[in-house]
């Protein structure tokens, strides 16, 4: 089977995403996948069986239980497969950083909200910060204010 096909299947991915995490028991496996997904038992093992045949997992006994982890092998078949099309996303991602700087650079200059000493401010919507009018209106939502004590009034 070609890795796309195994990796099409949503229970598969799953199964992968689970075990990315480190190693899981059979058990632990066939409870989430049950749950998300409503397949029985004997489906979840299937499953576990396609990616184990297919280089994915691996399997070792411990007494009765059966512990499953990832074989990142086909994995990095998959990641140089995509290496040619890598380009495609990464300049948008460069390009996005570039503008995302930008805008830092720009309300810094403005003395918008990124620098340490506009904190407690109004937004740029003018908008007040609640941590700073919570006590204002009669009412308290949240923490005190440091130095206010919370009691006695």
């Amino acid at each position: 089977m070609h890795a796309f096909d195994i990796l099409g299947d949503p229970v598969r991915r799953r199964l992968l995403e689970l075990l990315a995490d480190g190693e899981r028991s059979a058990g632990e496996l066939g409870a989430v996948v049950q749950e998300e997904f409503g397949i029985s038992q004997p489906g979840v093992s299937q499953h576990l069986r396609v990616l184990r045949d297919n280089g994915f997992a691996t399997v070792r006994a411990e007494g009765t239980r059966r512990l499953y982890a990832v074989d990142p092998t086909p994995l990095r078949e998959v990641d140089v497969w995509l290496e040619r099309y890598r380009r495609f996303w990464t300049q948008r991602l460069d390009a996005l950083g570039t503008e995302l700087a930008r805008g830092k650079r720009e309300r810094r200059t403005r003395g918008g909200t990124d620098s340490p000493d506009t904190a407690g401010r109004t937004d740029t919507a003018g908008t007040p910060d609640p941590s700073k009018t919570a006590g204002r209106t009669g009412g308290r939502t949240g923490a005190a204010p440091s130095g206010e004590a919370t009691g006695g009034r």
